[in-house]
């Protein structure tokens, strides 16, 4: 009799896909950024009444602004993706802590808010150019081009060139993970925002995306410790192609549909690379998890009913 450890003889009908066994979260369990109770504060001059389990950003929402807020990361509060203070471009200057994210800042009776100083200003300047420099900006070739949130901020707030450079300027870009026949990742236009991750696994409650690394190697990554969609538990409902704010996580059907195409790009080979090549797309070809739930209680072939015309 062998005695040879049983991880050395896996077993024939071990799935080939490891399926999570348990959903990481993505910030269901944080405390709630809000108020405990209702206040009254100042923002630029303006007396604002918030409600219970209000922000700041919530009340800057409330009133026409000075300075242009923005929260790139917080999606919808009725789904409550977000905010998580990522991307950083929602600072704001108060009288008592001084410039503060106001997405996650809860809103305190008394306070006084500012948007438009120039600490405010720059702070929020600083982060968006972050963002872009960091950032595929080659948008007359990606499918999200004129439905990009950070494209809209970004002419909103009269960006020429980000002051740290650019993209496209580096010697290799991440590679598009294109492996899925339904939502194609662009690492390169990710900005780290994690409302997908909070879709995937707060509102579907599917497990499949996480965030891996540190520092500089952050990235989209997956549960079940595969490198591609393909590979990945994913259903296919698409919701973390739904709120992310850019082209970083599209649907296959928009990936070429620019709004201003430019001749001999497309979206796939303006990242110079693409991962999941091996895979033959079909129109009904699914990604492993989704082809067991929708198969595992359909009759064998052989057992169909003859049709006419069967030999």
């Amino acid at each position: 009799m062998s005695t040879d450890p049983i991880w050395e003889h896996p077993h024939d009908n071990e799935p080939e896909v490891p399926l999570t066994e348990d959903i990481a979260p993505g910030t269901a369990n944080d405390p709630d950024a809000g108020s405990t109770e209702e206040a009254t504060i100042t923002i630029d001059g303006h007396r604002v009444e918030t409600e219970t389990g209000s922000t700041l950003l919530d009340a800057c929402e409330a009133v026409e602004t000075d300075g242009d807020v923005l929260a790139l990361c917080s999606y919808d509060e009725h789904e409550k993706i977000g905010p998580r203070s990522e991307c950083r471009t929602c600072m704001v200057e108060t009288e008592e802590h001084g410039v503060i994210p106001s997405c996650s800042f809860p809103a305190r009776d008394g306070m006084t808010v500012r948007t438009d100083t120039e600490a405010a200003s720059e702070a929020r300047d600083v982060n968006l150019d972050l963002l872009l420099s960091n950032h595929n900006l080659l948008c007359t070739t990606c499918g999200k081009n004129g439905r990009c949130e950070l494209q809209d901020v970004s002419i909103e707030n009269s960006v020429v060139e980000p002051r740290y450079g650019v993209m496209h300027d580096r010697d290799e870009l991440e590679p598009i993970d294109d492996s899925s026949p339904f939502i194609q990742i662009d690492h390169n236009k990710c900005i780290l925002c994690n409302r997908c991750v909070e879709a995937c696994n707060d509102v579907q409650v599917e497990g499949v995306l996480r965030m891996e690394g540190s520092g500089e190697d952050t990235h989209i990554g997956f549960q079940n410790g595969m490198k591609t969609m393909m590979e990945s538990t994913c259903v296919s409902c698409g919701h973390c192609a739904t709120v992310c704010p850019t082209g970083a996580l599209l649907e296959q059907g928009l990936v070429d549909a620019t709004t201003l195409p430019v001749p001999g790009f497309t979206h796939k080979n303006s990242a110079e690379g693409i991962v999941g090549e091996e895979y033959e797309h079909q129109p009904t070809q699914m990604t492993p998890m989704k082809s067991d739930l929708d198969t595992q209680n359909e009759p064998l072939a052989s057992e169909w009913p003859a049709t006419e015309g069967d030999d």
